[in-house]
């Protein structure tokens, strides 16, 4: 659906969203905020995060990863957090930002941390705009008052406390007011929490009141430290908290314990490397951080055309003639190989008609079906070349008219399907649709994390990354986690000297991580079993991987 644009804004006036961004978690965006993001000229952020979030909701590429004269597609984006000195930005400074961008007559977006009329700046920079005659909007944010505790398993109210008193730190705060039961909410109190602890005690709370502090809350790096009053300064500087953190004082905090929920997800905290394609792996990360893991991807191969396109434009027009009883897709790629030259011939999907489709895997099938075609012959058993074989009808002479196979693959595909296929009676015109390159290496730092394991796991989505990411970038550390998408990915890894870990129950990118995700839940109830720290295999010792797990 296309969204329509902001009617507000004339080229004469501009118009300004205060926009909340929320505590940090992209997932927490509003409706609103996407909407607006997607129809901004300019984005004013305050947060160093904020550019990265910014190009994750607009689906943007890295300005890094383009070419060097490349215009950077997306909206606008200004620093408002920082001057040109680097120092920061008053909230004076920062109004003037802002007008001055909406007075060039732009959609504006002032994306701010958590809700922009809560502990923010919001009515400071909407006071400066009623003053230059600018119109505004509120787009309220989810603040990380309430979002962080929840993110830490800690509701501030229950049926049997259902008062809350918010307090900011910063000030000289009368905690005289606060010697009831009430839950409260500390902001910026990491540095003066032995204070702040010891004046709740003075004023009359019991020393053993339950204290949760919780840092960068509803992000994968998000920690928390429980304990009481009387301890909390020394357990708080043991687990080394700093800011950004909220601090929850009260009963409410003893139901962490059974309610805890983001930090016990099997990856949480993971680092887990995606070798992939310069233009997949989307699912892969996707379901990842889902499972609370901090997905990184690195180029591995490149899709290209093939050199000499001639043999697949044969082949095209020998599709469109009749010449073909079959045509057989073994990956997405080849689909979208094919697809792309039928739209550079004017071609669309009636050219498939009396001739039928074969596809390896469920997201192969899938990809036929976006095109509007549905798959006669998929796999009953092993989503492979090799279960493709088994189900493969014999060329018969009398049921088939033609007897001729389109294969399109890659340019190092295997001759297995091409040797079965004619072992059934059929022709088979094995053309190359795509070629696979090697991508450069990563940066020294992500090859550094590789060798030295400071990566979880990596996953493997076929051979070529396994082989790719080795040329490139070398091996993955024994104490990294190696899951595969396949046997032949498996016996790739294996060839190359890794220990595969895990192993998908069918070739599915889908299944693969959450194989990955039942490896890593498994992990974590042994050492709660055992009454041993959670700890993520790169804290670990290679040794303590002893266990190779195939996914049931």
């Amino acid at each position: 659906m296309t969204r329509g644009k902001i009617t507000t804004a004339t080229p004469n006036h501009g118009w300004v969203s205060f926009v909340g961004s929320g505590p940090g978690d992209p997932d927490l965006l509003t409706v609103r905020a996407v909407e607006l993001l997607e129809q901004a000229d300019v984005v004013v952020t305050e947060a160093p995060e904020h550019s990265a979030l910014v190009r994750t909701v607009l689906g943007l590429p890295d300005p890094a990863d383009l070419p060097e004269d490349a215009p950077v597609p997306g909206p606008e984006l200004v620093d408002g957090g920082f001057g040109e000195d680097g120092q920061p930005l008053t909230h004076a400074a920062r109004a003037k930002v802002v007008v001055k961008q909406a007075k060039r007559g732009l959609r504006v977006v002032r994306l701010m941390t958590g809700d922009p009329f809560l502990y923010a700046s919001g009515p400071e920079e909407a006071q400066a705009c009623v003053k230059a005659g600018i119109g505004f909007e509120i787009v309220p944010g989810v603040s990380s008052v309430s979002a962080v505790p929840a993110y830490a398993g800690i509701p501030l109210t229950t049926k049997d406390h259902r008062e809350v008193a918010v307090v900011t730190c910063g000030e000289k705060v009368d905690w005289s007011q606060y010697a009831d039961d009430r839950t409260l909410v500390l902001l910026s109190a990491v540095g003066q929490i032995a204070d702040v602890a010891q004046a709740l005690v003075a004023a009359g709370r019991s020393a053993q009141t339950p204290v949760a502090m919780t840092r960068v809350g509803t992000t994968t790096m998000q920690s928390t430290v429980t304990s009481t009053l009387e301890h909390i300064a020394a357990d708080a500087r043991a687990a080394r908290m700093t800011p950004p953190a909220v601090t929850v004082v009260g009963k409410v905090v003893d139901l962490r314990e059974t309610l805890s929920w983001f930090e016990t997800k099997p990856l949480f905290g993971w680092r887990v490397l995606v070798p992939r394609t310069k233009d997949q792996a989307g699912p892969v990360v996707t379901r990842l951080r889902g499972y609370g893991a901090v997905p990184e991807e690195v180029p591995t191969i490149s899709v290209e055309p093939p050199r000499n396109p001639q043999q697949m434009d044969k082949a095209v027009r020998g599709l469109v003639e009749g010449r073909y009883e079959w045509i057989a897709f073994t990956s997405v790629n080849a689909v979208r190989a094919v697809r792309e030259k039928f739209e550079e011939y004017g071609l669309d999907a009636r050219a498939f008609s009396g001739l039928k489709i074969a596809a390896v895997g469920d997201k192969t099938a899938q990809a036929i079906a976006a095109w509007g075609l549905r798959a006669d012959l998929v796999p009953s058993g092993e989503q492979s070349a090799a279960g493709l074989l088994e189900d493969w009808p014999e060329y018969d002479e009398v049921l088939d008219p033609i007897n001729r196979v389109f294969l399109p693959r890659a340019d190092i595909a295997t001759e297995n399907l091409v040797a079965g296929l004619v072992d059934l009676g059929w022709e088979c015109d094995d053309v190359t649709a795509y070629r696979t390159v090697r991508a450069t290496p990563p940066p020294a730092p992500t090859r550094d994390a590789i060798k030295s394991g400071k990566f979880d796991a990596v996953v493997f989505t076929s051979s070529s990354t396994v082989r790719n990411l080795v040329g490139i970038a070398g091996k993955p550390h024994p104490s990294t986690v190696i899951a595969v998408i396949g046997p032949a990915t498996a016996k790739t890894a294996e060839e190359h000297g890794l220990r595969v870990d895990v192993l998908a129950p069918a070739p599915d990118v889908e299944q693969l991580v959450d194989a990955l995700a039942d490896f890593g839940a498994s992990r974590r109830a042994a050492m709660v079993e055992a009454g041993t720290p959670v700890t993520r295999p790169s804290e670990r010792k290679p040794s303590t991987r002893s266990r190779k797990v195939r996914a049931e």
